[in-house]
């Protein structure tokens, strides 16, 4: 009888551990969701709701795909994993085994407890839901006056600027005293307030929310704040103060959790056969410098691909490289490749750069003693992520790096170029150290 492997959750993860195990494999594969059908992409929701997209146009693969590579979908909640009889039971009362199981539930917004943050009109911007309930509580300017977003991250800056598109007004709470300040160094920091507020956003720091106001009919009608007990009439309220790993029907079995499910560096979970991937997975032991858990799409991908070998008799450790990400501020594109942590560490040192324009800037983190480049923040300027790969895999000096900034330049030859400028502002700080 066929092995029948079982994954929960149809996220990029989830997905790319299916169609990888059916390459190398005839197993019987079903992926589990309850969210939506079919695989869709996340990152591209905010372009459904600013009307650059379709929602079909998310999915990558054609409805046909499934069935033709012999995928099951089955849709549902799993209430609870029963990892002795290998065995799944759904909110609706139907059971389904497994021989080996992947958990790939991904994230949910976090929520702090706050008074009415379940009302209708309050959300977050995760799921294919919350995209539909933003269209029922803020389809225009009319029916939303106003929009309070909860959190000052990348979900946040994309939330912000997808009701700004609306023309909705916007107030953004951010408990930091600069935005996004425990990721990004100063310099940084600093332009993206002035660029939030620049695009007539209430850019709100050092702000906490106290509670969120009903109507008589269950429904938003304002946020209290706690510095100040201002009240602020909204219709929308938007909780992206961060997402944490969506592993709540997992807490009553045996498997190990911790603020995700427990794997080691081959993704295995504490119980045989039982793996888990992506947002919801948390290293037991650190991967260098790399937190434990990476709510990342980039290695939720690379998980996939490393768990389908080991299903299919390859078993091999998951090595994600080096780090990067990218992501816009509103219309600044950021890149960041290597290390850059928003202070520097020991035998650390910034070399930070900013145009006058204040859009563009880069931040450059290398070793004091070795001169070894450890890392770089882009903002505005396209960069290549395989020359910055092999830059940090070679342990190139910052001073090759610098002098070498144009090779890595992704931008189309009609744009500006500053690498002049750049460099001869490096010389300059050097010559003042």
């Amino acid at each position: 009888m066929e092995e029948h492997i079982v994954i929960i959750g149809n996220g990029i993860s989830g997905v790319t551990a299916a169609r990888h195990i059916r390459k190398l494999s005839d197993k019987k594969i079903t992926i589990v969701s309850a969210e939506t059908d079919y695989f869709f992409s996340r990152t591209a929701l905010m372009y459904v709701y600013m009307g650059h997209m379709k929602f079909e146009h998310t999915q990558p693969y054609e409805n046909w795909f499934w069935e033709q590579n012999k995928i099951n979908l089955k849709k549902g909640y799993v209430k609870s994993v029963d990892t002795k009889n290998k065995a799944l039971h759904f909110t609706s009362g139907d059971k389904l085994s497994y021989d080996k199981l992947i958990i790939a539930t991904g994230s949910k917004p976090n929520k702090f407890g706050w008074p009415g943050q379940d009302l209708n009109g309050v959300m977050g911007m995760y799921h294919k839901q919350d995209l539909e309930n933003l269209e029922k509580y803020a389809p225009n300017n009319k029916v939303c006056k106003r929009a309070v977003i909860v959190g000052g991250g990348l979900i946040g800056i994309e939330l912000a600027e997808m009701l700004s598109s609306r023309s909705i007004p916007v107030t953004f709470l951010v408990r930091e005293d600069s935005f996004w300040n425990g990721v990004l160094p100063t310099g940084e920091s600093a332009m993206i307030n002035r660029h939030i507020k620049n695009h007539h956003i209430d850019l709100r720091l050092g702000t906490n929310l106290k509670e969120i106001v009903s109507d008589e009919n269950g429904k938003v009608r304002s946020v209290i704040i706690q510095e100040t007990g201002e009240e602020i009439a909204c219709d929308v309220v938007g909780l992206t103060a961060g997402v944490s790993p969506n592993i709540d029907f997992i807490k009553a079995s045996e498997i190990e959790t911790g603020r995700g499910i427990k794997v080691n560096h081959y993704l295995e979970t504490n119980i045989p056969n039982v793996y888990a991937i992506g947002d919801c997975a948390e290293q037991k032991e650190s991967i260098g410098q790399r937190r434990p858990i990476e709510a990342v799409w980039y290695t939720g991908r690379m998980m996939g691909e490393t768990v389908a070998q080991s299903i299919c008799g390859n078993r091999i450790e998951y090595k994600p490289g080096h780090w990067f990400n990218s992501a816009k501020f509103l219309d600044i594109e950021y890149q960041t490749y290597g290390w850059v942590f928003s202070k520097p560490r020991e035998n650390e040192s910034h070399f930070h750069w900013k145009h006058q324009d204040d859009t563009k800037c880069i931040t450059v983190c290398y070793n004091t003693i070795t001169n070894k480049f450890l890392g770089i923040n882009t903002f505005g300027i396209r960069m290549r992520h395989e020359t910055f790969d092999k830059w940090l895999t070679e342990e190139k000096s910052v001073d090759y790096v610098i002098n070498h900034l144009s090779e890595a330049n992704f931008d189309p030859e009609f744009y500006s170029h500053y690498e002049a400028e750049i460099l001869s502002a490096y010389n300059k700080q050097l010559q003042t150290a």
